[in-house]
C-alpha cells in the first residue's frame, strides 16, 4: 500500500504546498493513506479476520492502492485554516482611508476545504441489526392497514 510520487505531487498542487517546509512527504502520505477507497475491481483495502477475538482488520493483498485525494486535500485545508485562526492575527481594519481585510485568507482556506470536501468520494456502509428480530405471534402489527371486522 504505497502512495505514488504522482499522487504526492498532485496533492501538493491541490493544497498549494510545493515545498516540504510545512508538510513533508511523510505527513502528506499519512493524509493520503487515511482515505483508502475500493479499487477498480471492487476490492476492499482490508479483510475481516474473524479467527481473532475481537475480529480484526488485515491488509488485503489483492487490493490495488486507490486513494481519495480530494478528501485528503480537504483535511489539509481544514488543518491550515485551524492553524491560521489559532494565531489570532486575522482581523480586518481600516486605516488612512484604506480597508485591510486579513480575514479574506481564512475565507479562502475555508472555501478550498469546502471545494475539496464536496468532491470527495461518497462513503457507504452496511448496517446489520443485531440481534435479529423474532416475531412471537402469527399476525404482526402493521401500521395503516384497515381493520378487518
Amino acid at each position: 500500500m504505497t502512495v505514488t510520487a504522482a499522487q504526492l505531487a498532485q496533492l501538493r498542487r491541490m493544497i498549494a504546498e510545493s515545498t516540504e517546509a510545512t508538510y513533508d512527504d511523510e505527513l502528506v502520505t499519512a493524509y493520503i493513506e487515511k482515505h483508502k477507497l475500493l479499487d477498480e475491481r471492487g476490492q476492499e483495502p482490508y479483510t475481516l479476520d474473524e479467527t481473532t477475538t475481537p475480529p480484526s482488520l488485515d491488509d488485503n493483498d489483492e487490493w490495488i492502492a486507490t486513494y481519495d485525494l480530494n478528501a485528503a486535500a480537504a483535511d489539509i485545508w481544514e488543518e491550515k485554516l485551524s492553524a491560521l485562526i489559532g494565531t489570532g492575527t486575522q482581523m480586518d481594519f481600516a486605516a488612512d482611508g484604506s480597508n485591510f481585510r486579513q480575514s479574506q485568507v481564512a475565507d479562502q482556506y475555508r472555501e478550498r476545504a469546502r471545494y475539496y470536501r464536496s468532491r470527495a468520494s461518497s462513503k457507504t456502509m452496511t448496517l446489520h441489526k443485531w440481534p435479529e428480530e423474532t416475531t412471537t405471534n402469527d399476525f404482526p402489527w402493521i401500521v395503516n392497514l384497515p381493520e378487518i371486522p
